[in-house]
């Protein structure tokens, strides 16, 4: 019976020993679980989703006036005046150049004296024709003698058409001696002043003069972009020029230029060192800011639905391929390789490869303190955010009050 009792309490001892040692592995696991969490950064995520964004494609571009034309003389001499000045605005018919008119007035003058004389010499032979054909009439001379004077008439009288002709021709080269302005616009680079020769044959003009009231910024569209425009033949170009949204211009500054522009041209030449066709775009330029010659970016607004969005913050660059910390089982995170397109606001990307709709993913400490493994603290940055703003206006709230 001693026997029994006493083994019944060995009983009752290791039992109640192994419960104690049971416990205390729990405690230390939940410990260590404690101790980790505790670990275990606090790091801001997301859940991606489908979502609306409006992004914009810039095209480099070169800006000219609606109309650039050479100014050059159309016959040779010294410029004895320049009559405006470099970026001044013009009128059509607007005097520019003045070139020597010595000797153009001079030939007007001679070739008036031809024509003056060859009137009288007309009015002569008119008189003389006259009184033959009054002879002729009474057969007292013969037809030949009158024949000869209608001809010397009608010789007098081409004589006198000649003359006129090179007055014509004088007069037009003394006018061509006033360079006038072909357009209304704005005047280039003068190269050439008083006292420099000018000549028809000359290789640099006078001047340039630009019509900068609209302006044209021309730009590339690869053959790519150009079997997405017309997708691939479906649709003519024209068609899908007319339903194109209004354009923006950026400017070499980095500004937007404050009126919207529209395509209005694509060449239907594909360049074979370029591989590209050239597009139009036109803007009004009412108040003469943009000039021919500068340069810009135009963009052309692109409407998304349903894409992909993750902040440009939340991925890194390995190797050429871009990457996001996906948060997986037990909080732990791990490196997902995407692909997005390569258009983008600056801010955000479209993934159109390597992502599904709910997965989360890290938006905070990418690149800094995240490596694929660690085990964190998932925390909605949107969530947080907005407590962080509802906190931020009672202290505000709070403080005005106390005033």
């Amino acid at each position: 019976m001693k026997k029994t009792v006493f083994g019944t309490a060995a009983l009752t001892l290791g039992v109640a020993v192994l419960a104690l040692s049971s416990c205390s592995k729990k405690d230390d696991t939940a410990a260590q679980m404690a101790a980790m969490q505790q670990q275990a950064p606090q790091i801001g995520t997301m859940t991606v989703d489908y979502g609306t964004i409006d992004l914009s494609q810039a095209y480099s571009a070169t800006i000219k006036g609606k109309t650039d034309i050479d100014v050059r003389p159309q016959v040779s001499g010294f410029i004895t005046k320049v009559a405006v000045d470099e970026g001044q605005h013009v009128s059509k018919g607007q005097t520019l150049f003045i070139i020597d008119q010595v000797q153009f007035q001079a030939a007007v003058d001679q070739a008036q004296a031809q024509v003056n004389a060859a009137q009288t010499a007309v009015r002569s032979a008119q008189m003389t024709a006259d009184q033959k054909q009054s002879l002729f009439d009474k057969n007292i001379i013969s037809e030949y003698e009158n024949q000869l004077a209608k001809n010397d008439l009608a010789t007098a009288k081409s004589s006198l058409a000649t003359a006129q002709a090179a007055l014509t021709t004088a007069k037009k080269n003394l006018s061509y001696t006033v360079v006038t302005a072909p357009s209304s616009g704005v005047v280039g680079s003068i190269p050439f002043r008083e006292g420099s020769l000018a000549s028809p044959s000359m290789a640099q003009p006078l001047t340039t003069i630009s019509d900068n009231s609209e302006v044209y910024a021309y730009f590339s569209l690869s053959e790519k972009e150009l079997l997405e425009m017309t997708d691939k033949g479906a649709k003519t170009i024209d068609a899908q020029i007319k339903s194109m949204p209004a354009v923006q211009l950026q400017l070499a500054d980095g500004t937007i230029f404050p009126e919207q522009g529209r395509i209005t041209t694509v060449s239907g030449v594909i360049g074979n060192g370029t591989g590209a066709a050239t597009a139009r775009a036109l803007f009004d330029n009412l108040n003469g800011m943009l000039r021919s010659g500068s340069t810009g970016q135009v963009l052309i607004p692109l409407h998304t639905d349903s894409a992909l969005i993750v902040p440009q913050k939340a991925t890194f660059e390995l190797q050429g391929r871009r990457f996001v910390y996906v948060v997986g089982d037990s909080n732990k995170i791990e490196s997902m390789p995407i692909v997005v397109n390569p258009i983008n606001d600056g801010k955000n990307f479209i993934v159109t490869e390597g992502l599904k709709k709910g997965d989360v993913v890290a938006i905070e400490g990418v690149g800094i303190k995240l490596q694929p493994g660690m085990t964190i603290v998932p925390i909605d940055a949107a969530q947080a955010e907005a407590q962080a703003a509802a906190m931020q206006a009672q202290q505000a709230q709070a403080a005005q009050q106390a005033k």
